[in-house]
């Protein structure tokens, strides 16, 4: 699998993990709705596991930018909030972090 594709379904499966909790919590759901929500998260932190990044650190800093990006998406098809222009601005920011972190060069020997 491809970094990308790998980070797009980890965020998917934090972002409905969450909101189980969320759901339970704050919108009044029954407790069942945890049982899913922690199988999505742990689907979440195996799929990290999946990229290709000798540093654990630097695979979820990158991750955060598409993270940010797909809550957005969230917000939008599940909750029915469009997201503003400082909403987009501050996800693509995020991105340009993130291909930064991913792909600037590095000294391997140190």
């Amino acid at each position: 699998m491809t970094t990308a594709f790998v980070y797009v379904l980890a965020a998917l499966g934090e972002i409905a993990g969450c909101f189980s909790f969320w759901a339970w919590l704050r919108l009044g759901k029954s407790p069942w709705w945890l049982a899913p929500g922690m199988v999505s998260l742990a689907v979440f932190a195996w799929l990290l596991t999946r990229v290709d990044s000798a540093a654990a650190g630097r695979a979820y800093a990158a991750y955060g930018a598409v993270y940010i990006c797909a809550s957005l998406g969230w917000l939008w098809a599940v909750e029915g909030t469009r997201p503003d222009r400082w909403d987009l601005l501050g996800a693509a920011v995020c991105l340009a972090g993130a291909g930064i972190i991913l792909l600037g060069p590095r000294n391997l020997a140190a």
